[in-house]
């Protein structure tokens, strides 16, 4: 099989993050063995969903080091999505092939397992180890299990490539994302008495307004980079609920926000400010009702990924690339987690992120081909 019929194969396994991807796993679990390799798989709690990871071993049978290729398998949904062909089914037309994962990111997934046949043919210098991962739509859940589990299995890879949708073109940094839970507990009563009650829609509101006052201060008291195209920290509050009828104070509101930091920054310069504004709210709340209350819970954490002076990788990968540009972009990746593991990691991957989650989600065929070239190129380089 090529590249796309390769894409083609595992965009027809529906691996929305809600699903299992086991069957997908499998599939890929079963060729890889059939060539003589060894997968292992690291597993979620329930054993729904599995990580999978093999080494392609350097020609003298070496193991350790080496260069990592990642893709996640899960997909976001197409609920709600007006499609004009079936998503979990590849259709080609115009030079473009269309279906749910496409580019984000079963195209360099197919890629890869393209190269694999031609890869065992070639004298190695060190190996390659494929990485595929569950639920990174949902906060980057997969991989640090799968990175866990290296040191057991005899591995120290020193650099990776993730292959995320880039146009081919070269990521070296990106901003992480910090996605947080803000419970208003207040106190019932009839909307006629409204001293009796602590309206927990009115702190929420508070809240977010505080939240906005933040936002602009990352704007613009707070450190930037020119080089991401939206250079400072942000802050989104995407969701609230609360409320159960217009005549009743509402004691419960729950708003979620994400702080997406620049990869030089952590979560104090929100965390600090907010929870002390959450004290002083607090404590106002308690004079109606001692049982009032705010909590504050982070949901998700994806580490940032930094660019790093002096990265050789980035030499390596500018000499496959048709633009030698070292981009930084808003959106997280796993990458964030392999540089955690002591990996030198870029993002590099065919198709274009403007592509991704949308209905009609498409890769050009001229970016699979450009992929298959790029990774033709690497084994030349570790050969």
């Amino acid at each position: 099989m090529n590249t796309v019929d390769w894409l083609s194969r595992l965009i027809a396994f529906d691996t929305t993050s809600r699903y299992s991807n086991v069957q997908l796993i499998d599939c890929v679990d079963e060729y890889l063995r059939g060539l003589g390799l060894q997968p292992w798989r690291a597993w979620n709690a329930d054993q729904s969903k599995a990580n999978l990871f093999v080494t392609l071993p350097a020609h003298d049978g070496n193991i350790t080091g080496g260069t990592v290729l990642s893709g996640h398998t899960d997909v976001v949904p197409v609920d709600g999505q007006q499609w004009t062909s079936d998503p979990f089914q590849a259709d080609i037309r115009d030079g473009k092939l269309y279906g749910r994962g496409a580019c984000d990111m079963k195209g360099f997934i197919a890629a890869c397992l393209n190269m694999v046949p031609q890869a065992l043919q070639t004298k190695l210098r060190e190996p390659i180890h494929l990485a595929l991962s569950y639920d990174e739509e949902i906060g980057c859940l997969g991989a640090p299990v799968m990175l866990n589990q290296l040191q057991q299995h005899g591995l120290s890879p020193t650099q990776c490539i993730v292959g995320e949708p880039t146009s081919m073109q070269m990521v070296v940094a990106h901003k992480g994302i910090n996605v947080f839970s803000c419970k208003v507990h207040g106190h019932s009563a009839h909307s006629s008495l409204t001293p009796q009650g602590v309206n927990a829609i009115d702190y929420a509101a508070r809240i977010i307004v505080f939240l906005q006052g933040l936002g602009k201060q990352l704007q613009t008291q707070h450190e930037q980079d020119a080089a991401f195209d939206v250079p400072f920290s942000t802050l989104n509050v995407g969701r609230i609920r609360g409320g159960t009828a217009v005549n009743i104070i509402p004691n419960e509101c729950e708003l979620q926000f994400d702080y997406r930091n620049l990869p030089t920054m952590n979560t104090d310069a929100v965390l600090l400010p907010l929870k002390a504004y959450l004290q002083e709210l607090i404590q106002e709340m308690q004079q109606v009702h001692g049982d009032a209350t705010i909590v504050l819970k982070q949901l998700e954490q994806v580490p940032a990924m930094q660019s790093v002076e002096g990265n050789a990788l980035y030499t390596l990968i500018e000499a496959l690339v048709d633009e030698q540009q070292r981009s930084k972009v808003a959106y997280a990746t796993e990458g964030g987690h392999f540089q955690l593991a002591h990996m030198d990691t870029v993002i590099c991957g065919p198709g274009s992120i403007v592509q991704a989650h949308k209905a009609d989600e498409y890769i050009a065929l001229s970016q699979l081909v450009r992929c298959d070239r790029f990774l033709q190129q690497l084994l030349q380089t570790f050969s």
